[in-house]
């Protein structure tokens, strides 16, 4: 047995890679806190989709035939137009011969243009009472409507029925219309109709108490004297019947633009126009319907004959009824319109042009203005940025789903005839290959293991020739290395010591050092089977091997964390690795348990520096200098995986992010021609999909199954998820049977799905940020135990 042990000399400044160490220590945190707040941002958007689709916090509760006890009877008695000036509750009806067309549940993208056409065309206002999770989708049809002249009301922001809701949410519910409204059009609005309203004598004492709240902040409530019902799709004549007051009464007249299939209405409206305009009728807003009966009201105590007069200078036909008493509170003049022009010509409908600028039916918009405006704008900005990027995740969510089952079904299909190509009896790499055989150990503070890897070295039934590369260790690790040695009675080990360097740096310097033509590399932390070594070397029958992956098992699965992981071993990556062999793009032979062709890995250039997946990057490199890579299931390592949360989120950070260094290096292998191009047609396009772009959105996929078992259906979101799991459970029950593994450790697998699936994805995305931002890391160290040996019944 030799030792190399380098000069001692003084204390020396931190090297390089420490240095590297500290800094990248330094960005990690600023990463993490980054990846938490893209996932809070993602849930966020979720949320507020939800929101406006009514899926989260919708109530559907319509409360009907309640007693009305409470309200007094000139309120039930009387108009459709409820407010209360001085606190005092106040009706008001539509003047005779006048119809206010409102229209609900609006503004949808496919109605509402529709109708707004049909208005201009006809030069008729409308009053549209909004939702304001709709005007905050659509906020350019709002802004059209406003601009034409119509007049706009709140139908609250979800569509709720406010009477059995809160006083806080009744706040909120017009609060976010009115930014809504803000955001979309400039404005704020003082008219209000509840959801499920109908008529004034349908206002319970449930739904008084909200009226009257709202009285008091300003808000005018309207109802409706005629309700075209069409909502029921009766059919157009009836709609128009149905919206056709009796004899010459005025009314406000209910449609819909929004809320369901509105084909029917938006037939029926044209002629409907025409038909009461025939019959003499005029039409306006709200506020023009206010503002008229203010008019008349103000005349009735006037002089008999002033009133006549004025009477008589109001133009028939005319849509802004309350002109003469604009008129008196101007000074008399009419400003804004020219002589003989009726109102609402070129697209300004009730342009009355009064002091201020007042639109008299648009009266009861106000101008936003400070904050409202403000926060109005980033509420519409939101709801854009959750328009496009919740349909782009469930498109998303249809690829991954898509692509994870097709990878699952390749994954069987190809590993069984793995499988069956493999374990034929007359299956064969060649002549047996007995030839001695290098093993290398690269070893960093591993006292806790290097004696147990050294045993089942030395049970080992093939010729081998082992070296110890401590990598600067400040534990002891030579000493023992030199002492276990010697108590197995062991000759052909050799420990080199060198400055910690890293584990490429080990490797290189045990391949430069190594005697024999095959050279065996695993991890100072693992035990091999006794024929591992010579079943990892068969395949070297076939000159055209150049490098051998093993079956690298979790010793310690005996806890919750290594049966995870161990199921991970066993589907996840033996499984996978079947399926690229086959393929011939086989990405990364395991650091634990695998072996080379010593010439070739030299004359790739050795284990780089250049990534923190030197395994990646010496399997991909093979591939590219032309050498077939293979996996040997019956070549068997077990391996001390990381027993905390902590540390296994440090390996596989640094195996995730590596993996993506390897792939970026070598990502000019995609032009590769001829078998070296093979990894880069065939391998690469399946790791990146695989490995990166699928895991990292496969979180929406329990993102949107979390979401739809609480807001939409519990049931049906369950019964999915359980399918994937099935599905899921039968791969790994049948790669169990592939390895011959027992299968009490499926029973974690639910439980694996839901937590350590979740830790996986987050530290994908965590390794995509870093790789993103340009960040670097180091190999780095994990607390070792040395529980994990040979297991019992190996012989």
């Amino acid at each position: 047995m030799a030792t190399t042990t380098p000069s001692r000399g003084r204390r020396r400044a931190p090297s390089r890679m420490t240095r590297a160490a500290g800094k990248a220590a330094a960005l990690q945190k600023p990463r993490v806190i980054l990846a938490l707040l893209l996932l809070l941002a993602l849930t966020s958007v979720m949320l507020l989709d939800g929101y406006l689709r009514a899926e989260v916090g919708g109530d559907e509760r319509v409360r009907s035939n309640a007693s009305s006890s409470k309200v007094p009877d000139k309120v039930l008695d009387g108009g459709p137009i409820l407010s209360f000036r001085g606190g005092e509750a106040q009706s008001q009806s539509v003047p005779e011969k006048t119809i206010a067309l409102t229209f609900d549940d609006g503004p949808n993208p496919t109605w509402t243009p529709q109708i707004l056409k049909i208005l201009e065309a006809n030069d008729v206002p409308g009053t549209f009472f909004v939702v304001g999770s709709m005007v905050s989708r659509y906020p350019s049809i709002v802004k059209d409507l406003v601009n034409q002249g119509n007049e706009i009301g709140i139908h609250t922001f979800t569509h709720v029925d406010l009477s059995y809701q809160s006083d806080d949410r009744i706040a909120r519910e017009m609060d976010q219309t009115q930014l809504a409204l803000a955001g979309a059009a400039g404005i704020t609005t003082t008219l209000f109709r509840a959801p499920y309203s109908s008529e004034a004598d349908a206002i319970d004492n449930y739904s008084w108490p909200v009226y009257k709240k709202l009285g008091e902040e300003g808000y005018t409530s309207v109802f409706v004297d005629t309700d075209s019902d069409d909502w029921k799709r009766p059919g157009v004549s009836k709609i128009i019947k149905w919206a056709t007051p009796s004899k010459s009464k005025g009314a406000s007249v209910l449609f819909h633009d929004a809320g369901g299939e509105r084909s029917q209405t938006v037939k029926a409206l044209g002629t409907y126009i025409k038909k009461m305009k025939a019959k003499g009728y005029t039409f306006t807003t709200i506020s023009g319907a206010i503002r008229q009966g203010n008019g008349q009201d103000a005349q009735s105590g006037q002089n008999a004959q002033a009133g006549q007069n004025a009477q008589n200078s109001q133009q028939p036909g005319s849509e802004q009824g309350g002109q003469s008493e604009q008129s008196e509170q101007a000074g008399g003049q009419a400003p804004g319109a020219q002589q003989g022009q009726q109102p609402g010509q070129n697209g300004q409908l009730g342009q009355s042009g009064e002091a201020g600028g007042v639109n008299s039916l648009q009266a009861a918009h106000r101008t936003a203005t400070g904050t409202t405006l403000y926060e109005g704008k980033a509420l519409v900005a939101a709801v854009a940025v959750a328009e496009w990027t919740v349909p782009g995740l469930a498109v998303g969510l249809a690829v991954v789903g898509v692509a994870v089952m097709g990878r699952f079904g390749m994954m069987l299909i190809l590993a069984r005839r793995h499988y069956r190509q493999r374990n034929k009896r007359r299956f064969s790499w060649g002549p047996t290959v007995t030839q001695p055989v290098s093993v290398i150990v690269p070893a960093y503070n591993e006292k806790e293991c290097i004696a147990n890897t050294l045993e089942s070295l030395a049970k080992s039934t093939h010729p081998i020739e082992i070296i110890v590369v401590d990598d600067g260790s400040t534990d002891d690790t030579s000493q023992i290395a030199r002492d276990a040695a010697r108590s197995f009675g062991m000759t052909n080990v050799r420990v080199i010591r060198q400055e910690n360097a890293g584990k490429p740096a080990a490797l290189n310097n045990g391949v430069r050092s190594a005697s024999y033509d095959i050279v065996v590399m695993m991890d100072g932390d693992t035990v091999f089977e006794p024929d591992a070594v010579h079943q990892l070397v068969q395949p070297f029958a076939d000159p055209e091997v150049g490098a051998v992956a093993g079956n690298a098992k979790v010793g310690n699965r005996n806890t919750i964390i290594g049966a995870w992981q161990h199921i991970e071993y066993v589907m996840g990556f033996n499984l996978d690795r079947r399926m690229y062999d086959l393929l011939r793009c086989m990405p990364t032979i395991p650091g634990a348990i695998g072996a080379f062709r010593r010439d070739a890995v030299l004359e790739v250039g050795g284990m780089s520096e250049d990534t923190l997946a030197e395994d990646t990057d010496i399997t991909i490199a093979m591939h590219r200098g032309g050498w077939r890579v293979v996996y040997q299931e019956h070549a068997r390592a077990w391996t001390e995986a990381p027993a905390s949360l902590k540390q296994l989120w440090s390996q596989r950070y640094r195996w995730s992010y590596g993996t993506m260094q390897a792939l970026w290096k070598h990502r000019k292998s995609l032009t590769d021609k001829g078998p070296s191009g093979r990894f880069g047609r065939v391998g690469m396009p399946l790791v990146v999909i695989f490995q990166i772009i699928t895991p990292v959105f496969a979180p929406l996929i329990d993102v949107f199954t979390a979401y739809s078992m609480i807001f939409i259906d519990f049931k049906a979101a369950l019964l999915a998820w359980l399918a994937v799991l099935g599905i899921q459970l039968v791969c790994a029950a049948y790669a169990f049977r592939l390895d011959r593994e027992k299968y009490r450790y499926l029973l974690m697998m639910p439980l694996q799905q839901l937590a350590y699936r979740q830790m996986m994805y987050l530290v994908l995305i965590h390794s995509c940020i870093t790789a993103l931002t340009g960040g670097r890391l180091r190999w780095q160290k994990l607390k070792r135990t040395g529980e994990v040996g040979t297991p019992a019944g190996v012989s």
